[in-house]
């Protein structure tokens, strides 16, 4: 079983920053893409940002340039860095990754149980 803990949410002013973490554990053998979505009241859960296990990034138009998201794999875990915040990115922030178990050498996509992220002046 694997187990991801996010860390580091709260309640921002507009133009703040925040820097999210997430920590994987547990039967691992190896950890392929991660990434972080979110999902607003009303609203689908969204593609916020994934790295590959090389480093190479993925990330929607709309956080381009104010969000980056880093990992250590050493330490099975996934940052994101949130710069220049706006209401509108207000949500629940999921982390996702695709862990390959140690025992069983299969490829499983795991959940966080999400933190929240305020916006608001």
């Amino acid at each position: 079983q694997v187990q991801l803990v996010e860390s580091g949410g709260g309640l921002v002013q507009p133009g703040g920053s925040l820097r999210l973490s997430c920590v994987a554990s547990g039967s691992i053998f190896s950890i392929d893409t991660m990434g972080w979505y979110r999902q607003a009241p009303g609203k689908q859960r969204e593609l916020v940002a994934r790295i590959s296990s090389d480093a190479t990034t993925n990330d929607p138009d709309s956080v381009k340039g104010r969000f980056t998201i880093s990992r250590d794999n050493a330490k099975n875990t996934v940052y994101l860095q949130m710069n220049n915040l706006k209401p509108e990115d207000t949500a629940v922030y999921y982390c996702n990754a695709q862990v390959i178990g140690r025992i069983s050498r299969v490829r499983y996509n795991y959940w966080g149980q999400g933190t929240q992220v305020t916006v608001s002046s």
